[in-house]
């Protein structure tokens, strides 16, 4: 494949000295394969919220396009409004708005703010600054009631002003592409883009999966366990397996890929080269 569609690239924010002179590296390296932009993650309730909008100030500081994740969480609407006005006065035209979790602990102490509300009240006090980019899950969120009551809340964060969708991963292009088609059924034209996470550990893989909803083929789970113990297999066999669900997503008309790196330069890097040999 000569040409890759429009990437993008997510981090978490680090937290530990070393984290963050680590993350300048990945930074530079994954800038090189020229990203539309990056997105930086939003712990349950702003708990990275300080750390988030230095990691999110560092990015844009190297001359890169980043998108802070956002959640209302435990903040009330003062809050959230002036992260907002930080991140616009910094020259931030992206924000990934999500719905978020609690933090451990909090119970009833706050409310969840959905997503869709989360979009009206960026349009409401910022107009068109942000690109707004949304979450979709094509496997369905594990807290959704039904499947099409999954695509008519997507629904309503594009009728609140979401340009855009970025998908939950997943390892099954067929689950993406029927997704996609129910969206556009019931009116949906924005962009839904797939979300790629590379394989390094698979074990981990699986406890996360199994947390988020996100299935796990059968044949790539007795593929990958034939490597568990030898890594560098491991993750060599990984890159040829998101390296061909990539191509069938772009060849399938996906209209970019946004890619959950770890903080690491590798297998990310190994795949879009592969996408663009």
């Amino acid at each position: 494949m000569s040409k890759v569609l429009p990437i993008s690239f997510e981090f978490f924010p680090p937290k530990t000295e070393a984290g963050k002179e680590k993350l300048v590296t990945v930074h530079s390296e994954l800038a090189a394969l020229a990203p539309e932009f990056f997105s930086v993650t939003y712990g349950a309730g702003g708990s990275t919220r300080s750390n988030t909008r230095d990691t999110v100030l560092g990015i844009k500081a190297a001359g890169s396009d980043v998108a802070p994740h956002l959640s209302f969480g435990g903040d009330d609407e003062t809050g959230v409004l002036e992260l907002l006005n930080s991140y616009r006065d910094a020259g931030i035209r992206r924000i990934v708005a999500l719905r978020g979790d609690l933090p451990s602990g909090m119970g009833r102490a706050a409310q969840l703010v959905h997503a869709n509300e989360l979009v009206e009240f960026i349009r409401k006090h910022f107009g068109d600054h942000f690109t707004v980019h949304v979450a979709a899950y094509p496997e369905i969120h594990p807290e959704a009631a039904s499947y099409k009551d999954d695509v008519h809340w997507l629904k309503e964060k594009f009728n609140a002003g979401a340009n855009s969708a970025i998908t939950q991963y997943f390892f099954n292009p067929d689950a993406y592409f029927h997704f996609v088609n129910e969206c556009h059924k019931q009116g949906v034209d924005q962009p839904i883009i797939p979300g790629i996470m590379p394989i390094t550990n698979f074990t981990s893989l699986q406890r996360f999966s199994a947390n988020c909803g996100a299935e796990v083929p059968r044949w790539m789970v007795q593929k990958l366990k034939s490597y568990e113990d030898n890594s560098e297999s491991m993750v060599a066999a990984g890159v040829e397996i998101i390296t061909a669900l990539c191509e069938k997503l772009v060849v399938g008309g996906a209209p970019g890929l946004h890619f959950y790196t770890m903080n690491q330069i590798n297998p990310t890097s190994a795949i879009v080269r592969n996408l663009c040999g």
